[in-house]
């Protein structure tokens, strides 16, 4: 074997001998726990075994003692009985209990002869108070009771009754409040009455429809209540329901009846409904549309011409409400206008009218430069002279000047014939006074009428001339 074969040898010898040396050493270190672990459990069973050997030891002396043996006896006992009787015995100290409830506005009734009498004084509900064992109070709360007034025997006056709850069982105690009310017995009487109506839900009709005159089965009613009640009644109406309505329909039309103030009156309707025709149009008209210019375009500005995309419009309502309208009317402010535009305006529906085919309209407003001129020697007219007064004028002065202004092209077309000045004497009273000079406003707006004075003398005689001229003018009673 060479020198080197030697160490290599003599090396792997090392090791293996260290190898063994830490496996021994494990091998201690695993023992050595163990042993511990042993010792420990070994001591927690003495000390269970203590433990038990000492509470065998106070039970035998417990048990088996001439001076404990009769408690110890008593004490199992006990417990014995309340193992097998546990259920019984909670059952018996829950029913022992007892409870209250309230029930807060409980609906009252009454006993009594509803065709001959009309009661008064009697309240529409009552508190209840529920007393008694708590399961019987919880099933009696439940068990939907009600106050009851016993009003059988009694006659026409006043009445002290008492109020009463049943449904509640018998196992309760029930108290009402209030236990005791006035009441008043009145004997019934019959009266007729016309019948007038009433549309309801009008709401829910598409509004291009309309109602006409309903058609009843018939005209009159009897109404039972008390003298008091019969006299305060001022009508009966068929509340007729047309929602949903778009042609002529046939209803049975709920009655009541209402006093004076619109107020329904409680009182006994027989029949309580009666059949009805109803007819269902839908007239409409078509009719110009107006356009109403107010204020003045700023900035040295005035309209020269509007132009919209609809000049009629077709409006929906009753015939007689339509045979009144001549026009509808859209509204624009000049003063928001500062260039040409294109306005969209509502269309304003005159009352009555239910609606139209159309609701907007759109405007294109061309604007130009404002200009005026002076048109002189216009008439002055006077309107409302009711009382036919003779008046003449201090100066002979019958005309005065008018200032028109506008755009070069819209003033132009203007003659006198076109302005209206005027006083209004409609409170004139004999004497020499002094009244407000007027002028009508063209309805298209697109000039603009001013006065150059404003008063205007007047001396009215006291007798009267139907054909005289109050100021040399023309006599006009327009408004």
């Amino acid at each position: 074997m060479s020198e080197q074969e030697k160490k290599d040898f003599l090396n792997d010898d090392e090791e293996l001998i260290s190898e063994n040396e830490n496996k021994t050493e494990l091998a201690n270190r695993i023992a050595e726990q163990s042993r511990k672990m042993a010792n420990t459990y070994q001591h927690v069973e003495d000390g269970v075994l203590r433990a038990v050997r000492w509470f065998s030891t106070i039970i035998d002396r417990l048990l088996f003692n001439n001076k404990h043996g009769k408690l110890v006896a008593f004490i199992l006992a006990v417990l014995l009985y309340v193992v097998v009787n546990f259920n019984s015995m909670t059952s018996v100290y829950t029913s022992s209990l007892r409870s209250t409830r309230s029930l807060e506005n409980v609906t009252v009734t009454a006993k009594y002869n509803t065709d001959t009498f009309e009661l008064s004084g009697l309240p529409e509900t009552a508190d209840i108070y529920v007393t008694g064992e708590a399961a019987n109070v919880i099933n009696a709360t439940s068990a939907g009771g009600t106050v009851v007034a016993d009003l059988e025997g009694l006659t026409e006056g006043a009445h002290e009754v008492r109020l009463s709850g049943e449904g509640f069982g018998d196992n309760v105690k029930v108290v009402v409040d209030p236990t005791v009310v006035n009441i008043v017995l009145k004997k019934k009487t019959t009266q007729q009455f016309d019948l007038s109506w009433d549309f309801i839900n009008r709401d829910k009709m598409e509004a291009v429809y309309s109602v006409g005159t309903p058609v009843f089965e018939y005209t009159k009613v009897n109404v039972r209540a008390s003298r008091d009640t019969l006299d305060t009644i001022a009508f009966v109406k068929a509340l007729i329901d047309v929602g949903g309505k778009a042609d002529d329909f046939e209803q049975d039309a709920r009655l009541v009846a209402y006093d004076a103030t619109g107020a329904p009156v409680k009182a006994d309707i027989v029949p309580d409904t009666v059949h009805v025709t109803v007819p269902v149009t839908s007239p409409n008209k078509t009719v110009s549309i107006e356009i109403q210019v107010s204020g003045e375009v700023p900035d040295g500005k005035a309209i020269a011409n509007i132009t919209t995309d609809q000049q009629t419009v077709t409006v929906y309502g009753s015939e007689t409400v339509l045979s009144g309208i001549e026009k509808v009317v859209v509204t624009l402010n000049a003063s928001t206008i500062t260039k040409d535009s294109t306005i969209l305006r509502p269309i304003v529906l005159p009352a009555g009218v239910n609606s139209s085919n159309i609701n907007q309209i759109t405007m294109n407003v061309t604007l130009g430069d404002e200009v005026s001129r002076v048109i002189d020697n216009v008439p002055i007219n006077y309107r409302n002279n009711i009382n036919n007064y003779k008046a003449s004028q201090p100066d002979n002065k019958t005309t005065t000047s008018v200032t028109v202004s506008g755009t070069k092209e819209n003033i132009a077309q203007i003659n006198v014939e076109d302005i209206n000045v005027y006083v209004d004497m409609k409170d004139a009273l004999p004497g020499l006074q002094e009244f407000q000079l007027l002028v009508d406003q063209p309805s298209d707006k697109l000039v603009r009428y001013s006065l150059s004075e404003s008063t205007y003398q007047l001396n009215v005689l006291g007798e009267t001339n139907a054909d005289s001229d109050a100021s040399g003018g023309s006599n006009s009673n327009d408004g």
